[in-house]
């Protein structure tokens, strides 16, 4: 279960797809040099090798403990992420007035990427702190930064969101949290939070001696709906004179879940101002906490779609390390009976090749994304557009492709896949919470269908189809697939809600592959021109050719044919006959 930080592929798909270089020219990056760049990801991988590695299995099997509404995390956990801090990882993209260190939000991602490779539940605690950032930075006062953000910022404190509630789910708009405004008194401005929240992550736990918490409520009279709903950072314990956590704040962990995965990660029930007062300030104006939330959950989307990306990593090194001992067989058709590792064999070669592409492809789409989100924080107003657009992408499909690749690591382990000593089986259930959580795929195909379609009059889903079918030119598979997309996409345009809803899954499947081919289809060229002047690692740069080529040739095919599903319309999905 060791775990080989992919350092090589990280500084190459950070050079030919977020192209860093470029980001660096501008004042903003200007730190994000060459050296810069290597340094951070040869350390993270190291670090994340070193210290989150070998805790992945403690946390699997020595879950967080609940004790009268305290938690414990399992053991070394508080020791490692003490070292995070203490080594200033979590700061990498924080606001340098606030501590941080303004780099690139890419470089942020590729250190989340390694950690959560490494151990993806403990890696869920600054993924959500680094949207309560984003969601401050943009919403809140210049109080409550001076106040918050330095102890977010280099993860001293640790953020969280506060959505669901027991009867709302993913309806949001269902909450019944509510946050009554105090008018006199030392308290006044503040409100008053009452309420219960469940599956907070990070909820509660020993790591750090603060939480904040950012919670939607409904003020008095706020109408129903998401319309009606405010945001309010509502912290575990409210602060003294001298700025210290010591007051507190009527804050309760009731309990915490028992999952199928991510065991190191508290998944917390909390409870607000029950018989005491809980205090919150609201962050941005009243029944605009959407608007606020949104921040931190495209943050927190994307995140999530790098842990597709983290799973499927660590699954398929592990695979490959196992086919590679495991000894089976003699080659079939061959005169020598001697017996083969299984790597050998056509189908174990044709899994683990598919999963190698996949993992890449993924890759590099939260990569882009990442990137263009940077480029659009430039002044960049065409990549802001591509970033809102790929959002839905690239947490459905990476996370798609996140399950799709741990459930082959699963079969090449064969039998001793199922046994949970392998460490295979844990990388199969850790991958499934991720496309359930902050907001289903099902969800991002809506989004992507309802919103993101009509966004610039329709030019910012058009313009990734363009750009792809630019850069099929060498490969007609990927321009079959384009333009599959384009004809899905005139008829959705074109559609009834129900038959966009109906389709948006395949439509979604077909666009986050079409992009993925583009992008890999870029690191093929990349790989060719790298070989012919004989720059890099050549051993590398071979495989790389053989992935993009699979993935092109195997993977984009078969994505074109879900069509035939994107254009079936709501009639193909008749409701389904009761049980008797």
């Amino acid at each position: 279960m060791s775990y080989t930080p992919p350092t090589t592929e990280q500084l190459f798909v950070l050079d030919h797809i977020a192209r860093i270089d470029a980001m660096a020219a501008h004042d903003k990056y200007a730190a994000a040099t060459p050296d810069m760049v290597e340094a951070i990801v040869t350390g993270i991988g190291e670090f994340a090798a070193e210290v989150y590695a070998p805790l992945n299995r403690v946390g699997d099997v020595t879950n967080p403990q609940w004790d009268n509404g305290k938690v414990t995390m399992p053991p070394g956990f508080k020791d490692a992420y003490q070292q995070f801090v203490d080594a200033g990882w979590g700061s990498l993209d924080g606001p340098g007035e606030y501590g941080g260190q303004d780099l690139p939000f890419t470089l942020a991602a590729v250190v989340i990427e390694a950690l959560g490779t490494a151990n993806m539940g403990f890696t869920l605690c600054p993924i959500l702190t680094a949207g309560a950032i984003h969601a401050l930075m943009a919403y809140g006062t210049e109080d409550q930064r001076q106040t918050w953000l330095p102890k977010l910022v280099n993860g001293a404190w640790n953020g969280t969101m506060n959505l669901t509630e027991p009867s709302a789910g993913s309806d949001v708009g269902a909450l019944r949290s509510t946050a009554e405004k105090v008018t006199e008194g030392e308290h006044a401005g503040l409100y008053r939070i009452k309420g219960q929240k469940i599956f907070i992550t990070f909820g509660e736990h020993d790591l750090t001696d603060n939480i904040v918490h950012l919670v939607l409520a409904r003020t008095a009279g706020a109408p129903e709906g998401t319309r009606g709903i405010s945001l309010f950072l509502v912290p575990k314990y409210r602060l003294d004179a001298d700025g210290n956590p010591t007051i507190g704040n009527g804050v309760h962990c009731a309990s915490i879940e028992h999952k199928l995965g991510i065991h190191g990660s508290p998944t917390a029930v909390m409870v607000y101002g029950e018989g005491e007062d809980c205090l919150g300030e609201i962050v941005g104006a009243e029944m605009g906490g959407m608007r606020a939330m949104f921040v931190m959950m495209n943050n927190a989307r994307l995140m999530v779609g790098c842990q597709g990306v983290q799973i499927a990593e660590r699954a398929t090194q592990q695979a490959q390390r196992f086919a590679a001992e495991r000894i089976q067989s003699s080659l079939a058709g061959s005169a020598d009976r001697t017996l083969v590792t299984i790597d050998q064999h056509p189908d174990v070669r044709r899994m683990l090749w598919r999963m190698r592409a996949q993992t890449e492809a993924a890759r590099a789409l939260i990569y882009y994304a990442s990137a263009q989100t940077d480029f659009g924080k430039l002044g960049d107003e065409r990549a802001a557009l591509r970033a809102e657009v790929l959002i839905p992408l690239a947490k459905a499909h990476a996370t798609d492709i996140g399950c799709e690749v741990a459930s082959l690591g699963v079969q090449v382990h064969g039998g001793m896949g199922f046994i949970e000593e392998t460490g295979a089986a844990q990388h199969y259930r850790d991958a499934r919470i991720a496309p359930i959580y902050e907001g289903t795929n099902g969800i991002q195909a809506a989004d992507l269908v309802g919103r993101k379609l009509g966004l610039a009059g329709g030019d910012g889903v058009r313009g990734l189809i363009d750009d792809i079918a630019r850069g099929a030119a060498e490969y007609p598979t990927l321009a079959e697939l384009a333009e599959a997309c384009r004809h899905v996409t005139d008829w959705l345009e074109q559609a009834t809600v129900g038959d966009r809803l109906a389709g948006s899954y395949p439509y979604l499947t077909m666009l986050s592959t079409a992009t993925c081919g583009w992008l890999m289809g870029i690191e093929h060229q990349a790989a060719k021109a790298g070989l012919e002047s004989g720059e890099g690692d050549c051993a590398f740069l071979e495989a790389k050719l053989v992935s993009t080529r699979f993935y092109l040739e195997q993977i984009v095919p078969a994505a074109t044919g879900l069509a035939a599903a994107a254009l079936a319309g709501d009639a193909a999905l008749a409701p389904l006959p009761s049980f008797a």
